[in-house]
Formats: structure tokens, sequence, C-alpha cells
């Protein structure tokens, strides 16, 4: 019987959103550099649209963001102001009639919606809206929400905003385009990442990570705060508190472990700073004799650095990480699937070759990868091979954006340390503790860490799956 390795057991990356006005400028451009700076956080599918004050137009396909856009079909989008998206998908599947953005004609002029999270109480506003009888094209939950705000009353778009997003439980952080302007908006809780900057050249631009903003040239970075609506314009951003901030605040502490790209601030905090922490944390809790220490790459590269510094043991590179290879969609052969993850990863034996090995990973998901991983280098000389994890074992799934699959597939909500340990061949694992893990970001609480607790923050609905609207759309 043939092993069917899955080439990548990481979370999906949830989706990455940018908005930009900038009256002189190509905006269409600008949002496309502004993706590709985000295209660590889905792979999948790919928009822009953009609006000149009364017409919007919008390209999008499924596909990497160089694959979407071409010079030519980016000279077609011409306005002053852009919102884009590049998707992982998390309700809804990957196709076509879900990528984003999703754009419509209202009675108040075009709408074009980017969202990033996952709303908890879709099956309930999606009920209510075919009740109206309004017609559903795609099975996301971002429809709904775009279908919701068109339909929202109200004298300006801020209002209809604001009215309607009491009705909306879950993690959202939006980019909504207008013909009157770009709005950011992010949710009273906080779940997902959210910025704004003044660009240069004039003009405001918001994207889920500071990366994106500094790739087109923003200065005055600043997170949107939960809750708020923020009106991007070419002089000062406007700015409403339309709910109030949920308190605590529940922050995704997956950002920190793996999403967001080490350039990154998140909460403040730079992202490559706190992984750093992150290893020093495991060297304290679990040291181990060893010769070399080695990361997964990529995010795991500045925790093993970490490690390495706090333990004193060599830090090294062991794998060797094809970065190319992105999400193929040509499946590979029995033989070559059989070879695991050596599509994805190569190892450098010179370095491994009887040596005691400390290999850096941030999280373990389904357990399908490290297995592999591990075998690599046993094969290439490894003598000793102990797998230190930044962050608790992942033991329930994501309800707010984050590809955690059901309760089954996460290997550790039915193994124990020691039976994950045996699975994957490891000599000793070790799991970084909850309280080790806040201690290296900095923050004891405001945090979202339901997928290694349980605890969710809000309540969310049982019958909640990434594709449970599938069986009603053709």
């Amino acid at each position: 019987m043939t092993e069917t390795i899955r080439f990548d057991d990481r979370p999906g990356e949830e989706c990455g959103v940018v908005g930009i006005f900038a009256p002189s400028e190509d905006v269409a451009s600008m949002a496309y550099f502004a993706l590709f700076a985000l295209q660590h956080r889905g792979q999948e599918a790919a928009g822009i649209a953009v609006c000149d004050g009364e017409t919007a137009r919008i390209r999008k396909d499924t596909g990497l963001v160089s694959q979407v856009f071409t010079p030519e079909n980016l000279r077609s989008l011409r306005g002053r102001y852009a919102i884009g998206h590049t998707r992982y998908s998390t309700t809804g599947s990957s196709v076509l009639r879900n990528a984003q953005p999703f754009l419509i004609e209202t009675r108040y002029g075009p709408l074009a919606i980017s969202h990033n999270g996952n709303l908890v109480n879709t099956y309930a506003l999606r009920r209510g809206l075919l009740q109206k009888g309004v017609g559903l094209l795609s099975s996301s939950d971002s429809e709904v929400i775009t279908l919701m705000l068109a339909g929202a009353e109200g004298a300006s778009w801020e209002e209809r905003i604001r009215t309607t997003m009491p009705k909306w439980r879950g993690a959202y952080s939006l980019v909504i385009l207008t013909r009157e302007g770009v709005f950011a908006v992010r949710d009273p809780w906080g779940f997902r990442p959210l910025s704004v900057g003044r660009l240069k050249s004039g003009g405001h631009a918001a994207a889920s990570e500071s990366c994106a903003l500094r790739t087109i040239g923003c200065e005055a970075i600043r997170e949107v705060k939960p809750g708020e609506v923020i009106r991007l314009s070419n002089t000062a951003l406007s700015v409403l508190q339309a709910l109030p901030p949920v308190e605590p605040s529940a922050l995704c502490t997956f950002e920190h472990i793996y999403f967001s790209r080490p350039d990154s601030i998140w909460d403040g905090r730079s992202v490559h700073h706190i992984r750093q922490r992150l290893g020093v944390e495991l060297a304290r809790e679990a040291p181990v004799e060893a010769d070399v220490v080695i990361p997964v790459p990529d995010s795991s590269i500045p925790a093993a650095i970490g490690y390495a510094r706090e333990s004193g043991i060599p830090y090294n590179d062991g794998f060797i990480k094809n970065r190319y290879i992105g999400r193929t969609f040509i499946e590979p052969t029995d033989s070559l699937r059989k070879q695991g993850v050596a599509l994805k990863f190569n190892v450098l034996e010179e370095n491994l070759r009887d040596r005691r090995v400390v290999v850096i990973d941030d999280s373990i998901v389904r357990g399908n990868t490290s297995g592999p991983l591990l075998r690599l280098l046993r094969e290439a000389g490894a003598c000793e091979v102990h797998l230190r994890i930044t962050c608790p074992p992942i033991v329930s799934p994501c309800h707010m954006g984050v590809d955690f699959g059901t309760c089954e597939e996460l290997i550790a909500h039915h193994r124990t340390v020691e039976e994950i340990c045996r699975h994957v061949g490891a000599d000793t694992l070790h799991f970084l503790s909850l309280p080790s893990m806040m201690r290296a970001i900095g923050r004891a609480t405001g945090y979202c860490n339901a997928c290694y607790t349980g605890a969710y923050p809000l309540d969310v609905e049982p019958e909640q799956a990434k594709t449970g609207f599938e069986n009603s759309i053709c």
C-alpha cells in the first residue's frame, strides 16, 4: 500500500489583504507589489479591484500573484484607489467563485471587499440572507459579509459598516472599496493583523502585515485597533471606533509562531525577535546534549538561532528548502510520493553525519511531515535526533481563520507526546509549554490560544466547517 504524504503539514496561511488610496499613483501596481509581499499568507488565488470614483474594475483568478497578474492586465486596472487579496481557503474551497475581492453593484454604487479571518456565525447569517431572498454565488463567509453590507441602511459607508459589524462574530480584518474611498476594518477581538501607513508619495495604505506597507514605501505605520474603522485619505486618516474593543483581546498567537513574515510587527512586537525568544525558552525548558542545532526552514530559523545561543550548541543548516516549489498542481508519481518531503527539502550530509542533532520546528499539526523529515536526517547519518517545537501541542481546530482541520486530523488531539515522539521517529520530543510561549511573546493575556487549550474566546457553531456550504453550490 502506497503511503500518501502531505508535502506541507503546515497550517493554512490564512489570507492577505491590502487597500490603497493614492490618487496620483498607479494603485494597481502598488497593490500588486503589496500582495507579492503577502504571498506567504495564501497561494490559492489572488485579486485586485480598483475604482476611479465612479466605475470599479476587477481582476482575480486562482494561482500565485505572479501568475494572476501581467503588465497588460494591470494596465486595465486604472483608478484612484484599490484593494487586493491573496487567498488560502478557510471557509469555502479553493475554486474561482470563492476568490476575492468580492465586487458587486449596490444602490450606493460599487462595493468590493477583501477579508482575512473567519466568522463563527456564518450559518445563521447565511440563513438570514436566504430567507430574505438574497442569492449567494459562493460558499465563502466573505460573500456573506459583502451582501450584508450592501443591504445595510445608513447615510454613509462608515455608518453602514458600524451598524453591520455587531452582527459579525469572529475574525475579520477587512479592506473595503467604494466609489467614495477605501476603508480598513478590524473585528473587536483583534484576531487577525491589519496595519495602516502613510505613503511617502501621498495617500495611505492598509495591509495585513507591516512588511507589505514598507514594501510600497509607507511610513508612520500603526496597527488598526480592534473595533476600528479607518477611512484612507490623501491627508489625515479618518478614524471611527465603531465597536468597543473586547477585553481581553484575542490576538492570534500563531502569527508569532508561524504566519507572519519575520520582518513584520504584530501587537507592537517584532516577529523575528519573539521567534528568537521562543528558541531561548525552549533551550531553558528542554535542554539536551547535542552537537548541532538546525531549523526546519523558514519560520523556525530565528528560534533555532535563539536555542543555539542559549544552549551553547553550534547552529548550522541541515535542511535546504526548495523555495520555488510552492503549491504544485501536478501530482507526483507514486515513486516520487514515496520520497515524502524530498521534493521540498534536501539535507546537508556533512553537517549531520555522526552528529547528535536538535531540530527546531514551529509546530506539528497532522504529523505527516515530521516523520519523513527526521528520516532524511537519519539517512544522512545523524546518530541522534531531538525534536523541539516552539508552541504547545495543537489539540483543537481553529474556527477563526486558520486551517487546522478537525480534531480527528490533529495528531496531538488523540496521541500523547510520547506517542507522537515514536510516530515521528525522534529520540526525544518536547513542545514548548504555554507559560513559556507567552513569556517569549511578552504578554500573559490578550491572545487566543484555543488551538492549544480548547477554550475559545467566543461560542462556535457546532456545524462550522471549511466546506460546509459546498453541497448547495454547483
